[in-house]
């Protein structure tokens, strides 16, 4: 498997182009913003073809590059319907202005190809599977991806901005629900093994095990408190 991760624009949010190996087809996650740049040159060098966007939440820092990463390869986007209007609507999401500048560097809306997902789904794209759990909590429509352990290939978890390494995402912006932020980590991360490659929205990557082991958060949800007040993070 051929996984290319990179820290795009302003917020340094983690966007992968996710392969079964160099020069067949991918998967985006996550480009956001000032990530076509990133993606045109992983694209090049691993000589990809991308099939599809998939998308981990609607915040700017993770869709802010949808528009214009579809259109350069006419593929489809996927995204939870409770989050697709904040595509449109970037202010709105965040409950505050992004201010002037900043967007007039961005490309508003939807691309012209929109899929929606659902909790549960089994998504084949690329000769891979990724599995979707829907993560409310940082916000309403926050998904997370699955993939199954392949030959020597450890599974690995795109957690968006549900879990980070040593935290978890913020739940002060609107849609965001700290009880339900707590319940997903609990419904979605707690099961998976220890063995699983975390691959988040923001920072490095880790593991479910490294994870249970240190994390707050999570530690806090597996001995059934969840009231630890250790910094969040995310945008």
């Amino acid at each position: 498997m051929l996984i290319a991760g990179f820290p795009a624009g302003a917020w340094g949010t983690n966007c992968y182009l996710v392969a079964p190996a160099a020069g067949e087809e991918c998967v985006i996650i996550d480009p956001g913003h000032q990530a076509a740049e990133g993606v045109a040159e992983a694209v090049r060098k691993h000589r990809l073809k991308p099939v599809a966007v998939v998308l981990t939440h609607g915040h700017i820092d993770h869709v802010a590059s949808v528009v214009p990463v579809c259109g350069a390869h006419d593929v489809p986007a996927w995204i939870h319907p409770a989050d697709r209007y904040m595509m449109s609507d970037p202010e709105k999401a965040l409950g505050r202005s992004l201010g002037t500048q900043l967007m007039g560097e961005l490309t508003v809306g939807e691309p012209s190809d929109v899929h929606e997902l659902v909790d549960g789904a089994r998504l084949a794209l690329a000769g891979m599977e990724l599995t979707v759990s829907h993560a409310p909590g940082h916000t309403k429509g926050s998904v997370t991806f699955q993939m199954p352990e392949t030959g020597d290939v450890p599974p690995v978890f795109f957690s968006g901005d549900l879990l980070f390494a040593g935290s978890i995402g913020r739940t002060d912006l609107p849609g965001g629900d700290h009880g339900e932020m707590l319940q997903s980590l609990a419904r979605v991360c707690l099961p998976l093994d220890d063995s699983t490659v975390v691959l988040s929205g923001h920072g490095p990557q880790t593991t479910i095990g490294r994870e249970r082991a240190t994390n707050p958060y999570l530690r806090e949800v597996a001995a059934g408190l969840g009231s630890t007040d250790a910094p969040r993070r995310g945008m």
